[in-house]
């Protein structure tokens, strides 16, 4: 099992953002890389404008359209540059779709043709949000695992050390699944297990034991390791981990509370969505 078609989503504010990890991923590989450009269509409508439809004020809003247009495209021509010198660099095979349309709709119908889809980290803090959303709506509609890039730093190295976050549920289980091929490759695994049950709660005698026999079996050399953390929120408990253990990926399932529960009341998908430092391999 292996990756042969990887999708990396490029977007504003930051579209090379997810690009270098990506292009490493696909070299590693031999993967196809594909990369997608999504912005959202340039309306002719301006709000707020008085408009009693003359001639003159038709003139000069398709003059404005015209001129938002032609910037858009240059901005799309400068990033798909970017993208073909960087899978030049690594003699990929590489393909570039420019997309215009609701930019959520696209990224999940794209990332369906795809083994893995990679992009970047939203950004809170940025005064553009085209898509805020972008990166759950990928995760829980496309079918498809999701590597989430943090939107500060570079990540060309990805997955030669990788922390495994394991609660034996569905989408952990998934997750693993789906990072096999990365799992294969690393050269350090270690499965993760924060307030596991214990042996009486129906749970293994040793946290991930088993999910670490799992993947000794498909040639991953894995340890398993476990902490009991009641005061410390999961998810900075796993981020505090991979930095101790010094991994470059995370493997985790990716909400197993709704996500309405998960906005509420919080849970280690938000937690590592809002603060990554490495990026982050998601099923769901």
């Amino acid at each position: 099992m292996s990756f042969k078609d990887i999708l990396v989503i490029c977007t504003e504010p930051r579209p090379m953002a997810a690009v270098p990890a990506g292009v490493a991923l696909a070299a590693r590989f031999g993967a196809h890389i594909t990369g997608a450009y999504l912005r959202q269509p340039i309306s002719t409508f301006v709000g707020g404008m008085p408009y009693a439809g003359s001639v003159a004020e038709i003139q000069a809003l398709e003059a404005l359209w015209a001129e938002a247009k032609r910037s858009a495209q240059q901005t799309a021509d400068a990033v798909e540059s970017q993208f073909r010198v960087a899978a030049e660099g690594e003699s990929l095979a590489a393909e570039w779709r420019d997309v215009e349309g609701d930019i959520a709709s696209s990224a999940v119908l794209h990332a369906r043709h795809a083994d893995l889809a990679v992009i970047g980290q939203t950004d809170p803090d940025h005064p553009v949000q085209l898509a805020p959303h972008l990166v759950e709506s990928v995760l829980l509609g496309a079918g498809r695992p999701v590597l989430v890039v943090p939107y500060a730093g570079r990540f060309a190295a990805v997955g030669r050390s990788v922390l495994v976050s394991w609660n034996a549920t569905r989408e952990a289980a998934r997750a693993v699944n789906d990072a096999m091929p990365i799992l294969a490759k690393a050269d350090n695994v270690i499965v993760f297990s924060v307030n596991p049950p214990d042996g009486f709660a129906g749970g293994p005698p040793i946290p991930g034991a088993d999910i670490a026999l799992h993947l000794a079996r498909h040639g991953v050399k894995a340890q398993a390791s476990s902490t009991i953390s009641h005061e410390i929120d999961i998810g900075d408990t796993i981020l505090s981990r991979a930095a101790d253990f010094g991994s470059d990926l995370i493997v985790m399932g990716g909400y197993g509370h709704s996500r309405q529960r998960e906005f509420i009341l919080g849970g280690a998908t938000r937690t590592l969505l809002q603060h990554m430092t490495v990026p982050v391999l998601l099923s769901h």
